[in-house]
Order: C-alpha cells, then sequence, then structure tokens
C-alpha cells in the first residue's frame, strides 16, 4: 500500500483546511520612526518602502495601520540633539513622548509600545554610560529606567527595553511601579543577538557606535543555552513579554524560547532581514510578496505569538484581500 499525503495537498480549499500555521494582522507590531518637524514624511534609503515620520505625518501613518487591522506600533526616535548620556530619552518634550502622546490622543485603543535604549541619543552610538570607554552597567539603568517613566507618563502601553543591559527589567519595573505605571507593560528584548542583520537600522535611526561594537553586551550568535538563560532571568524580573531579535537566522532560539517561556514570545524580523528581500526583490531575482509571506509563515511556525515587521502594512494588504 501507498501511503498518499498529497492527497491533503489536492485542492486549496483542503490545504486550508489542514494548514496547521496561521498568519494574520493582529499578528503584526509595525516599526515606525519619528524625527521633530512638520509635514515630513522622508523615504530611509536603506529600507525601501519605510520613511522617518514627524508627529502628525505618524499619527497619519499610526492611523493608516489602524485601519488595515494591525493592532500595534513601536516607536524609534531621533532627537533633536545628542549628549554623552542620551538626555533627549528621557525628556517629557522628547520626540518618541510627543509621537506617543498624539497617537494615544487619536487612536486611544491602539498598543503603542516604545523602544528604551540610549544608543539612538548618545553622541557616541552605545546603548549605556561610558566609563573608562566602556558601556557602564549599573549607571545605565537609572536612565534607562528614567525613559521607561517619561514613555508610560505620555501614554505607552508598553516599554520595551533593547539595551542588554543586566538588570534593566527589574529596574524598569521598579521604577514604573513606583510611579503608580503598574499597568505599563514591559516587552523586554531578552535574546538580541550582536549582529550583522542590523546595518540599516543603525543608518536609519542614526544610532551606529562610533568606537567598537556592542559584542560586550549583546549575545554571541553561537551561543543558544545562554538564551534560555537571558529569557529565564527576564521573566523572572517581570517581563510580560519575551523577544528573540533577529528573526530568520534564529528560528531554531524561537522555538527553544517559546517551549521554555510562560509569556507570550515575540520576535523582530530586523531591517537586514527586511532589506535583502527588498533587494532582491527590486533586481527580480526573486517574487518578493511570496518570499515577504513565507518569511512571516517561518517566524510563526517557529513559536512567535508575534512579530515586530517592517512588513506589516504590505502582509497586511495581502491577508486583507
Amino acid at each position: 500500500m501507498i501511503i498518499r499525503p498529497r492527497r491533503l495537498r489536492r485542492t486549496p480549499a483542503i490545504r486550508d483546511m489542514v494548514r496547521e500555521t496561521s498568519l494574520s494582522v493582529k499578528d503584526f507590531i509595525a516599526p515606525l520612526f519619528v524625527k521633530h518637524g512638520q509635514g515630513e514624511k522622508e523615504p530611509i534609503s536603506t529600507m525601501p518602502g519605510q520613511y522617518h515620520f514627524s508627529v502628525d505625518t505618524i499619527v497619519k501613518e499610526a492611523e493608516e495601520l489602524w485601519g488595515l487591522g494591525i493592532p500595534s506600533i513601536i516607536f524609534f526616535g531621533l532627537p533633536d540633539k545628542k549628549d554623552a548620556t542620551g538626555s533627549r530619552s528621557w525628556a517629557e518634550d522628547g520626540i518618541v513622548q510627543q509621537a506617543v502622546s498624539a497617537v494615544k490622543d487619536r487612536l486611544p485603543e491602539m498598543v503603542v509600545i516604545t523602544d528604551v535604549c540610549l544608543c539612538e541619543y548618545t553622541d557616541h552610538g552605545h546603548c549605556g554610560v561610558i566609563k573608562d570607554g566602556k558601556v557602564d552597567n549599573d549607571s545605565t539603568l537609572e536612565l534607562l529606567a528614567r525613559q521607561a517613566v517619561t514613555h508610560a507618563k505620555a501614554g505607552a502601553d508598553f516599554v520595551a527595553p533593547s539595551d542588554m543591559m543586566d538588570g534593566r527589567v527589574a529596574a524598569i519595573r521598579k521604577a514604573l511601579d513606583v510611579e503608580n505605571y503598574q499597568d505599563i507593560g514591559i516587552l523586554s528584548y531578552a535574546v538580541k543577538y550582536a549582529s550583522a542583520f542590523y546595518g540599516p537600522f543603525r543608518e536609519a535611526a542614526d544610532s551606529a557606535p562610533q568606537f567598537g561594537d556592542r559584542s560586550g553586551y549583546q549575545m554571541d550568535p553561537a551561543n543558544a543555552i545562554e538564551a534560555l538563560k537571558e529569557a529565564e532571568l527576564d521573566m523572572e524580573e517581570g517581563a510580560d513579554i519575551i523577544m528573540v531579535k533577529p528573526a530568520m537566522p534564529y528560528l531554531d532560539i524561537i522555538r527553544r524560547v517559546r517551549e521554555l517561556s510562560l509569556v507570550p514570545v515575540a520576535a523582530y524580523n530586523v531591517s537586514g532581514e527586511y532589506a535583502m528581500v527588498k533587494a532582491a526583490g527590486m533586481k527580480g531575482w526573486i517574487d518578493e510578496k511570496k518570499v515577504m509571506m513565507e518569511m512571516l509563515i517561518s517566524i510563526k511556525r517557529a513559536g512567535a505569538d508575534m512579530i515586530l515587521t517592517y512588513f506589516a502594512k504590505e502582509a497586511a494588504g495581502i491577508l486583507n484581500y
């Protein structure tokens, strides 16, 4: 007797009926870059289809995403000035704080997440305070906590520390609770690798380090067991959601973290992954839309409950069709 699995692939309706993994617009978190100015929507050269928005235009973009059924956005800010400690990151009139307030005023039900880090705001481009030529972990925690509190005050639903300092989830949770923001969640970049896939983002966010690299605080791409340790620590410190970043080269890590985690798991389909698909699609070397959807379903299949992706709007257009 021949076993015939092909019976379950015979027609589109049968394939839909037995499909094991589903992808929805509700799975997406759309990353957005906000800058100072008025009426700004400036294309990002390294990430075709992505833009630097001013506050007024980012509200319009958020409205469009919400209209497509995308429930959540995450903000990255480009400040008007930088200094050694990234002080504009916790200014109450900072660019992210302004964007959060504006979007929540227009779309109160949209889930607004803010990236919490210093790299975009420091003149040296590192994710923490520099002492003796190195990123000092403990003196950075207070600044991250201060930044998170201002985001919560502006109306953020979640703050998302991406710095990879030890103990930052606990420090942020304590600061939020002290300021009576007990209901504000923490989406932690728990497992963030020192990856070459961040290149286009660093140009978009003007956040490349001015010396050295981030291998001293971001994770070694060769390590998997360490990822489980980082995920466990962040859950113990109070993270409500944990993230693996990047996604595609670390599908095995997403799966292992999902099996360990008792909280939702996010994965970040990062700028380099996006840019490669865009570049190959523009050359006609791949079917861009099919590759995009295959990439996103693979991340979901690996175990991600939600996906941060620059493809959110395009994928929603296909899923909503």
